[in-house]
């Protein structure tokens, strides 16, 4: 949204987001009076940072992009090779990301995850799908995954409550959920508390469903998705602005370009960093051992046939000579050479 409706400013987004290394720059895709009645009040958040008097579906309409800007939109994607998503909020919005605009994948936000015919209508076009969780409990998720599971394995059944739920416990309908659908944990707040966001429960989530499980971020700064990025989210979902002081309800709990670049740097750096589960020498500290390590040396002269003790026996880098883990079995044992000080033994 932080586009504030016009086209130009959306577009220099996109270069933003090219500029800061992201795989993808995500829209929202809706038709007001579809989404929000006239009578719906804003976010205290949104209040902070719009007029007063104007009301929620006027700050909405306001933010509309029509389907000539999403067509321009891609196209700018497409030349500057990021790739371009959106949120649909309604049928009619869903329908022309898919249908029209083809989108590789669709993006369903935390407000819709109640929304059982927008998620059924979305499962059966097929797209895979990044579900956003904020606000919800574990029942919520598994209920929503239900309808997606029936949507890509039921493409003609009727939906209903049980029919969910049956999908859900298919293996069909488990092998679809793996294949197409990715979870982000969220907080719906905006910006959100640091002591609400709860990183360990995409841990939970993973092992409650099985799935993929990324994290959209809303709070300030950069620190809580590269936290997330360590913990093994596999997307990281994050607003940013041209300007923070820019009229609009989103703004101040966005990004400004040289953060967001700052944030894909450090999360790639940790998606490196990150490597395997096994523990072994890694390639670059292995020419290190001889110089750090150390070996079986005398500490004193040390006559032939003389035992080896604790008084004339130790260990000193390097380790090109025996390893001190030897150190026990010489003990007590004659010297079969006259050694010097420091010399390795042998």
């Amino acid at each position: 949204m932080n586009h504030n409706g016009s086209l130009d400013l959306a577009k220099k987004l996109i270069d933003v987001a090219v500029d800061a290394g992201a795989d993808a720059v995500k829209f929202q895709t809706f038709k007001t009076e579809d989404v929000v009645s006239r009578r719906a009040q804003k976010a205290d958040y949104q209040k902070k940072k719009t007029s007063a008097e104007e009301s929620q579906y006027e700050m909405i309409k306001k933010l509309e992009l029509g389907e000539a800007a999403h067509e321009a939109l891609v196209e700018h994607g497409k030349r500057n090779g990021i790739q371009f998503l959106s949120t649909p909020f309604d049928l009619e919005s869903l329908d022309f990301l898919v249908k029209k605009l083809d989108l590789p994948r669709i993006k369903l936000p935390s407000g819709e995850i109640t929304n059982g015919p927008l998620l059924l209508e979305t499962a059966r076009l097929g797209k895979p799908i990044i579900l956003s969780t904020g606000m919800c409990s574990l029942g919520e998720i598994e209920t929503a995954l239900g309808v997606l599971a029936f949507g890509y394995t039921q493409p003609k059944e009727p939906p209903s409550l049980q029919a969910f739920q049956e999908a859900y416990r298919t293996s069909s309908g488990q092998w679809a959920l793996r294949e197409k659908v990715v979870l982000l944990h969220c907080t719906t707040e905006y910006p959100s508390p640091f002591e609400d966001v709860n990183l360990r429960a995409m841990g939970t989530m993973r092992k409650a469903f099985g799935l993929p499980v990324g994290y959209s971020d809303h709070t300030t700064g950069i620190t809580v998705p590269i936290a997330a990025a360590a913990k093994g989210a596999v997307v990281i979902e994050k607003h940013f602005t041209l300007d923070r002081d820019l009229h609009g309800p989103d703004h101040e709990a966005s990004l400004e370009p040289g953060e967001l670049k700052e944030m894909v740097l450090s999360i790639r750096q940790v998606e490196r960093a990150l490597g395997s589960s096994l523990k072994t020498s890694a390639p670059s500290e292995i020419k290190n051992r001889s110089i750090t390590r150390k070996s079986l040396t005398a500490t004193k002269t040390i006559k032939e046939g003389t035992l080896f003790s604790t008084d004339n026996l130790g260990a000193k880098r390097p380790a090109d000579g025996i390893s001190p883990m030897y150190y026990w079995e010489r003990l007590g044992h004659a010297a079969d050479k006259d050694y010097e000080p420091n010399e390795l033994i042998g």
